[in-house]
């Protein structure tokens, strides 16, 4: 018989639809929250994005002075110098200025990446069961490198486009008011259509960084399951399904990149017209002596350097577009529901706290993964005292698993009490209650890095001495022997270079190195070979002289140690009692004994007989 686990239930549930985008006036509010902290460096970077601006500004005046002296035979050295120093005077700035500006965006995404990994390893575990770790982790990735594009062009290049654009129409106006007119109507009807294609890129955009956030779900699923891949031949329909994201990835960036370029060519198509219409306009003005050259050719300079602060605007808003898809893709993980962050907790835990086991109890306790699904328990009720070993025993989906995830406040009971020292678990300080707590999940997770950041994990502060006695009690030290690097030697992506016992033992090593004064086994034994499960159970027997064990058990061997044995059956406490109690007075234990758990081992006939 196999246990629940947490993640059954939640893991039918594909991720929730996508989110429309948010409205502009939130999206403009989380993009500030953003770019606060660095206003000082945004302005600095526009104020000289503007002075090179500026510079240009003056060249089509000072060309216009150059013409004029050159039709009348004067000297032209000190305008060829002023012209060369405002030319390289412009370009300095717009170098650093741009540098400053490239500085503070990636700034500003090394902040919200921080941000970002903060909340989501705050989520409550009901809200990790309804989203793909693969989408969760596009939106640390992907979606913050596009903040990238929202923070100088929409913000900094908007503001210095246009502030150039006004300056360069005021002397343009100054110039020739009747070929400004001429102008602004050809840009007018050209730019009118930039309303239709900027949404567009937006949707283009949200879709492809959906398609992303797929793509890596897709590969997280895959590579972590990769032997089970491999041994089922089914790496051409795991390609077929990655490839299948990565297509609607490119569909989605291709739409974008068609919608930019029209956008972007429009700018040209418009200058263009316009100085063709100022050049028929013009010349005709100038043959009549209604205007003179140097002033037709000052204009027409000031027609073509329309390109750079228009461009800089429809760049401002195609990025505004793209950016604020990544922006309410964020807002949406920054929604996700967090556990409380309680500062210092774990600090003033073990001072607060005595070192004595703790005492467990469940009251009328009543819970369900999801509105949607049945429920789990129905009205559970149970008390373990301090120290001592409890088995919870029953058929797969009694409920045992979710009696742990309920201690730990993975999930919260929709009725009823949970109690750790007679206190409810939500009164708790919620990183002061896990301290208390050594957690050996039925998986026994191993991360990658080494055997002794594995081990260290749940308790970074453990002494050497400690770390040995350890390995000694949980036969680990053997393995140390035998490993090329010893402590150092790296155990892969996920343990993979442990076997299945190894990566039980370590898990349990780590919980036991905790010094818990509640130990939580969720089947910790399942994949060891009767020496090793023979030691390991006198390991738990002697942790439970000086810790309250919760196991969650399916082998005779284990169960029999137990002080108590808590049955569940269907969300229910069935029966609580000894294992000679038990059997005597519960048919479904007696079952459970004479079947499942009698065919684990030889001995264990001889501990029910006794």
């Amino acid at each position: 018989m196999s246990t629940e686990t947490p993640r059954t239930a939640p893991a039918t549930a594909d991720a929730e639809p996508p989110q429309p985008s948010l409205p502009v006036r939130k999206t403009w509010r989380v993009l500030y929250g953003h770019i606060r902290p660095h206003r000082a460096a945004i302005a600095l970077g526009g104020l000289l994005t503007l002075v090179g601006s500026a510079a240009g500004l003056v060249q089509p005046l000072a060309a216009k002075a150059l013409v004029e002296r050159l039709g009348v035979h004067e000297s032209i050295t000190m305008l060829l110098v002023l012209l060369t120093a405002l030319v390289v005077a412009g370009a300095v700035a717009e170098a650093v200025g741009a540098y400053v500006l490239e500085r503070t965006a990636e700034s500003v995404v090394l902040a919200a990446r921080r941000q970002l990994v903060a909340r989501l390893l705050r989520l409550r575990m009901p809200a990790v069961d309804r989203s793909k770790p693969g989408d969760l982790m596009s939106r640390v990735t992907a979606d913050t490198t596009l903040l990238r594009a929202i923070t100088t062009q929409s913000l900094v290049s908007a503001g210095t486009g246009l502030a150039t654009l006004v300056g360069a129409i005021v002397f343009m106006a100054l110039l020739e008011p009747v070929l400004l007119g001429v102008t602004v109507a050809v840009i007018v009807l050209i730019g009118s259509s930039m309303g239709l294609v900027m949404p567009r890129i937006s949707k283009a955009t949200k879709r492809a960084q959906e398609a992303v956030g797929a793509i890596s779900t897709a590969l997280e699923r895959t590579f972590g399951a990769f032997r089970t891949v491999k041994a089922s031949g089914a790496e051409r329909r795991e390609e077929a399904a990655i490839e299948a994201a990565a297509r609607e990835a490119w569909r989605g960036g291709v739409r974008a990149a068609k919608w930019q370029s029209l956008a972007m060519s429009s700018v040209g198509l418009a200058v263009q017209v316009s100085f063709l219409a100022v050049l028929g306009v013009g010349g005709a003005r100038v043959a009549s002596g209604a205007t003179d050259i140097a002033t037709l050719i000052a204009f027409l300079l000031y027609l073509f350097y329309l390109i750079d602060p228009i461009s800089r605007l429809v760049e401002a808003a195609s990025a505004y577009q793209v950016g604020s898809a990544a922006i309410a893709r964020m807002a949406e993980a920054e929604d996700l529901e967090t556990e409380p962050l309680e500062a210092g907790d774990q600090e003033g835990a073990g001072a607060a706290t005595p070192a004595k086991p703790a005492s467990i109890a469940f009251e009328g306790v009543t819970f369900r993964y999801r509105p949607d699904l049945p429920p789990v328990h129905h009205g559970v009720d149970f008390v373990v005292p301090g120290g001592g070993m409890t088995a919870f025993v029953g058929p797969s989906g009694a409920g045992k698993s979710t009696v742990f995830g309920l201690v730990e406040r993975f999930y919260e009971a929709d009725g009823g009490r949970v109690l750790v020292d007679g206190t409810d678990v939500r009164d708790w300080p919620l990183e002061r209650l896990r301290a208390q707590i050594g957690y050996v999940e039925q998986d026994a997770p191993v991360l990658s890095g080494t055997l002794r950041e594995n081990l260290l994990f749940a308790a970074p502060g453990a002494t050497d001495d400690q770390l040995a006695r350890v390995l000694t009690r949980t036969r680990l030290d053997g393995l140390v022997e035998r490993l090329p690097e010893g402590l150092e030697t790296p155990v892969g992506h996920r343990g993979s270079k442990l076997s299945g016992g190894e990566r039980q033992r370590v898990a349990i090593a780590r919980a036991l190195l905790r010094e818990p004064r509640l130990l939580l086994l969720d089947e910790a034994t399942s994949q060891l070979d009767a020496v090793n499960e023979l030691a390991l159970r006198d390991t738990v027997a002697e942790a439970a002289r000086t810790t309250t064990v919760l196991v969650v058990a399916h082998r005779l061997s284990t169960v029999t140690l137990a002080d108590r044995i808590v049955v569940m059956e269907a969300g229910r406490v069935r029966a609580i009692g000894t294992h000679a109690e038990l059997v005597a007075s519960d048919p479904l234990y007696g079952e459970l004994a004479a079947t499942q758990f009698l065919a684990t081992a030889p001995d264990d006939r001889a501990n029910r007989a006794s």
